[in-house]
């Protein structure tokens, strides 16, 4: 049967309607129509050159509904995609049963204790370990070697010598706590095909290992010393991708996935607390001395004459810069990355567990023994005492005798 066709007054009233409320929807229910209907019904009138005979809707009710609609379009975006999201909220929450305590400084980092002389507070800087990489001493003329056995001996080392030299070498070693930095590169990792090769263990077998010697290591300071801060940054080597990332650099990093099992591990003890921010720096304060802790591969370039510290002083001269905008000034900043020692009022680079390697040697570098940064930091004068921390029981002999021919 043919469709019985529209009439104008039904036409009229739809143009009028949609005139006085600018919406299609709202239109059809003001009507008692089915939403399609209203439409066919409008766009017959239009078709037909009908106006409305009644006020116009307003311009700005109009825009004010459609920003309505799309506020609720972005909502249930969000929405969707928070639920389909592994965040590090959700990773720390959810999956490690964290929990969500915001992080604030111990007190004994804040202030010295009354009635008590001590020479400050010391740091114990951890960083470039190379967990599961392998030094062939036959290719370095014999001056370091190094795998996982050797590693574990020289954490053990670190550990011991880090102890007797605060408690034995130091006149006023009656400390409220000490600070072990993680620095990141814990871990050597598989982003070169030379490592993927060379490495004594697959990446996950290696997180395990150095999971457990690490607990060994804060269990130790913190029987020995009371109390332990830990702030931690991830390096470039423990990355699953790549390319290093400046978006999620620690979510694809096993040197961050590390951090958080040891935080989760220690979440009762409540002599122990870590500092895992989200982003590539970490930022403290020990009796309002500030430091900024990050890894240092963010910093490029140098020559055969000035060497890293070229690179590294022309990046902390930007840092300062750029935190001095933002009201994040700091005293120290503090970086690993170039396995060189040095020990300055306003830089301190560290040196590593694993020693000079084959890429050192072929690049012509000068040689560094393995070795950790160590430093106290005083209430009233900030850095004082500066003790690296030599990780190997014996020191190897440099001396080599050269082959002769007769």
């Amino acid at each position: 049967m043919a469709q019985k066709p529209l009439s104008h007054q039904e036409m009229q009233e739809a143009v009028n309607t949609f005139a006085k409320t600018g919406n299609k929807r709202k239109s059809a229910e003001l009507l008692n129509l089915p939403e399609g209907t209203f439409n066919s019904r409008y766009r017959a009138a239009i078709l037909a050159g009908i106006k409305p005979t009644v006020e116009v809707f307003n311009k700005d009710l109009n825009e004010l509904n459609d920003a309505r609609n799309k506020i609720r379009q972005l909502e249930a975006t969000i929405h969707a995609h928070e639920e389909n999201t592994l965040t590090a909220e959700y990773i720390k929450t959810t999956i490690l049963k964290m929990s969500k305590k915001v992080v604030s400084p111990p007190n004994w980092l804040i202030k010295p204790s009354k009635g008590k002389r001590s020479a400050g507070v010391p740091t114990l800087f951890a960083s470039d370990w190379h967990w599961g990489e392998v030094v062939d001493p036959n290719q370095i003329n014999g001056v370091n070697e190094y795998n996982v056995a050797i590693a574990q001996d020289r954490a053990r080392v670190m550990i011991e010598k880090t102890i007797d030299l605060l408690k034995n070498h130091v006149a006023l070693s009656d400390y409220p706590g000490i600070v072990f930095v993680l620095g990141g590169d814990m871990v050597s990792g598989d982003i070169h095909e030379e490592l993927m090769a060379t490495n004594s263990m697959e990446i996950m077998p290696t997180v395990i290992d150095l999971f457990g010697v690490l607990t060994w290591c804060i269990e130790t300071l913190a029987n020995e010393f009371g109390n332990v801060f830990v702030p931690c940054v991830s390096g470039n080597h423990g990355r699953n991708t790549h390319k290093i990332r400046a978006k999620g650099r620690n979510f694809t990093s096993f040197d961050w996935l590390l951090y958080q099992f040891l935080a989760k591990r220690f979440e009762n003890d409540t002599r122990i607390q870590f500092h895992i921010p989200d982003g590539s720096d970490a930022y403290y304060s020990i009796y309002g001395h500030k430091y900024l802790l990050t890894h240092g591969d963010q910093f490029r370039g140098g020559d055969g004459v000035i060497g890293a510290l070229g690179p590294i002083i022309r990046g902390d001269h930007r840092k300062r810069s750029r935190n001095a905008q933002i009201d994040m000034e700091y005293d120290t900043m503090i970086l690993g990355h170039w396995h060189q020692l040095i020990q300055l009022e306003r830089l301190i680079v560290n040196g590593s567990l694993k020693g000079y390697d084959e890429y050192a040697y072929a690049n012509n570098f000068g040689f560094e023994p393995p070795r950790q940064a160590l430093w106290i930091t005083h209430p009233e004068h900030g850095l004082t005492f500066s003790m690296p921390v030599y990780v190997e029981r014996k020191q190897k002999q440099l001396n080599k005798e050269w082959i002769t021919w007769k």
